[in-house]
């Protein structure tokens, strides 16, 4: 049975052509070749990384969490695989003027309870003074364990926006792999979602049908006002914090230049 149109489906801007059940299955099976190659191609780089050198770092250099300086073996609690996200940090900005892309990428990793099953460790670093970011750690309300790597030499301190995993032999640690930029993505499983979609992520990058709403500058909607239309002014914050206590009445400082991955 065909629904009637109402003004829900004939007002928008542009959407899928309409087709009857068999029509669509074919389409749908001629994607999903395309999607199953690129699976099996997932697979075949995910087989390189695990064939990656790896280079030794000096686990024994201190690093600052709750507990004060511990050392840089603590984080992999017993265990012998690190997953790290090294998110930047802005010395003295207030909890709305951090990165919102970094704050995206930890939000989506608050719990590491699977990885921790697998026998893989997470906890996120930072360039920032323990004593700033305690307290943004609080506010979040993040539940990973978080450090300070200030005076940390790379691969760990140096630059952050990374995600990075180490290996563990004993008392030797080791960097396996390391990426950035869009490589972060696999941890934002709210963009993996949007991929599914039929406006996608609304960004100008993305090839789009004729007559689809027009996209906006990658990373759009990671900030928004008290009101959730996405902004980077004065009055704009990472998305998350407004459901956090105290967000709404703290006077925003606005965005610090452009930090998306």
């Amino acid at each position: 049975m065909t629904p009637t149109p109402d003004a829900r489906t004939t007002s928008l801007p542009g959407r899928p052509p309409v087709v009857d059940p068999a029509t669509w299955q074919t389409a749908r099976d001629e994607l999903l070749v395309r999607e199953k190659a690129h699976t099996r191609e997932g697979d075949a780089l995910a087989a390189a990384r695990r064939r990656l050198p790896m280079v030794e770092f000096d686990g024994t250099v201190e690093v600052v969490g709750p507990d004060g300086p511990v050392p840089f073996l603590d984080l992999f609690e017993g265990r012998d695989e690190l997953v790290l996200y090294q998110h930047m940090w802005y010395d003295g900005a207030p909890h709305q003027g951090q990165c919102e892309g970094c704050t995206t990428a930890a939000w989506h990793l608050k719990d590491a309870v699977y990885l921790n099953a697998r026998g893989v460790s997470f906890a996120v670093v930072t360039t920032g003074r323990w004593e700033e970011v305690a307290p943004y750690v609080e506010f979040m309300g993040y539940t990973q364990p978080w450090y300070s790597v200030r005076d940390v030499p790379a691969p760990v301190g140096g630059d952050m926006g990374y995600l990075s995993c180490f290996l563990r032999d004993g008392d030797r640690t080791f960097l396996t792999y390391s990426t950035t930029g869009r490589g972060n993505e696999r941890v934002n499983s709210s963009l993996s979602l949007l991929d599914l979609t039929p406006y996608g992520r609304a960004e100008t990058w993305e090839d789009k049908p004729e007559g689809w709403p027009e996209g906006r500058g990658p990373c759009w909607s990671w900030r928004s006002d008290a009101d959730g239309t996405a902004t980077w002014g004065p009055t704009s914050r990472p998305v998350p914090q407004w459901t956090r206590p105290g967000a709404a009445p703290v006077e925003t400082l606005g965005r610090h230049g452009d930090h998306c991955h």
